[in-house]
């Protein structure tokens, strides 16, 4: 068990050819918490492509919901997310967001409206001189913020600044689709959205034992699942199909900006 705050989130940016993990494995049996953080930070160095898939299903006041998310990414730079929701049938259902680490497109098909915008700037002076704490993670590979892509495959900063900031503890192994996944849990972490600032908010973890990346996340609120999401397809350096990143607009798209 752990209640140190780990600070360790953010990378130096380095060349993906000469840059790797801190941790190359865990050692065997359970890691303490601080390493395990560690080795979720470089999950992103430890493949040069990867295709997966979440399924989330939360629970609220509209009852059940559920999302899928497809995920293929190419380091350095190119990412590809499709979003699509099962219970609204399949006529335009997906939401896209497209990446080359130059220019990022959406695209959503149920309205057809699309954007094409430069990719967002990381904050700038969060360097050495400040505390880790203020630094952030700088990602080989952009994916759309506050997004679970984001979070399963560049978990850093959910790490630093949401499960670090709970009581946390390694509680054992788990199988997610087939991986064996090092668990870990967090009670009441103060950095939520107001709605879980609560001391019986809980989160559970599985992550991958060889990539670092989360395979599952599920919230808790009194002993009620709000959050379920978990990886249902995990392919690290898998071959990618011709055109995997390309995309074009359909005709009749409106372009917002």
């Amino acid at each position: 068990m752990s209640t140190r705050l780990w600070d360790r989130a953010a990378l130096v940016p380095a060349d993906l050819d000469t840059r790797g993990p801190e941790l190359v494995a865990l050692p065997a049996g359970l890691p303490s918490v601080e390493d395990l953080f560690t080795f979720m930070r470089d999950a992103e160095h430890r493949f040069r492509t990867l295709k997966m898939r979440i399924e989330e299903t939360t629970f609220g006041v509209r009852g059940e919901q559920q999302a899928a998310m497809d995920v293929m990414v190419a380091h350095p730079g190119h990412a590809r997310v499709t979003s699509t929701e099962p219970g609204r049938g399949t006529a335009g259902n997906f939401e896209l967001w497209i990446s080359d680490g130059t220019t990022v497109r959406t695209y959503s098909g149920s309205h057809r409206l699309g954007t094409s915008r430069p990719i967002r700037n990381r904050p700038r002076g969060l360097d050495g001189t400040v505390p880790g704490t203020s630094r952030v993670y700088e990602p080989l590979t952009a994916l759309p913020a506050e997004t679970l892509p984001e979070l399963f495959i560049h978990p850093a900063g959910y790490c630093q600044n949401v499960l670090a900031t709970g009581r946390c503890w390694i509680s054992g192994t788990d199988l997610v689709g087939g991986r064996e996944a090092i668990v870990i849990e967090c009670s009441h972490p103060r950095s939520v959205e107001r709605v879980a600032d609560r001391p019986d908010f809980h989160i559970r973890v599985a992550v991958d034992r060889v990539e670092g990346v989360i395979l599952r996340l599920t919230e808790r609120i009194g002993g009620d699942v709000t959050r379920d999401a978990v990886v249902t397809g995990f392919d690290p350096d898998v071959a990618l199909p011709p055109g995997a990143f390309d995309f074009e607009f359909p005709e009749g798209t409106a372009i917002l900006y």
